[in-house]
């Protein structure tokens, strides 16, 4: 089982998250069973099979979410300084294509779908930055070929 590498805050929003599926959604998609079981035949009963569809899909994140909480590996960004590009920095870089400045922090696949100033550490161009330093040329194969970045600045914290 391989760790799973997120921010203070990017674990804290999976706390929240299983909190919210176990304490609500769970409760209510119960309901909404007892209450397509009330209306009868139960080969019949679309509010029964969606209810039961969306059940699964409940349980199936309860799982995920606890199997990542306990793969854990959280990485306090603020005790981070070095001049490399790790997890948990906060990176500003120069698009060569569009010629704009943009900046992100790399966080887990879950954090990054929070935010449009968050990228995951697994997206191509997260991966492409790891390693590199401030002045360097990131390349990232992309379909539409490939895009071209310097890295500008390195922060953490």
């Amino acid at each position: 089982m391989s760790e799973c590498p997120m921010t203070l805050f990017g674990r804290k929003l999976l706390e929240e998250e299983l909190n919210h599926l176990v304490r609500v959604e769970r409760e209510e998609i119960k309901q909404a069973i007892s209450e397509a079981r009330d209306l009868g035949d139960l080969k019949e009963n679309a509010e029964y099979h969606a209810a039961k569809e969306r059940q699964s899909i409940i349980e199936g994140r309860i799982l995920d979410v606890q199997s990542k909480i306990a793969r854990a590996r959280v990485i306090n960004v603020s005790t981070l300084s070095m001049e490399k590009i790790v997890f948990g920095a906060t990176v500003t870089i120069f698009d060569n294509q569009k010629e704009v400045t943009i900046t992100f922090q790399i966080v887990g696949e879950d954090e990054a779908m929070t935010d449009p100033k968050k990228i995951s550490y697994n997206s191509p161009l997260g991966k492409a930055l790891i390693g590199k330093e401030i002045g360097d040329e990131v390349i990232v194969k992309a379909p539409k070929g490939d895009l071209t970045y310097e890295v500008q600045e390195i922060t953490y914290g």
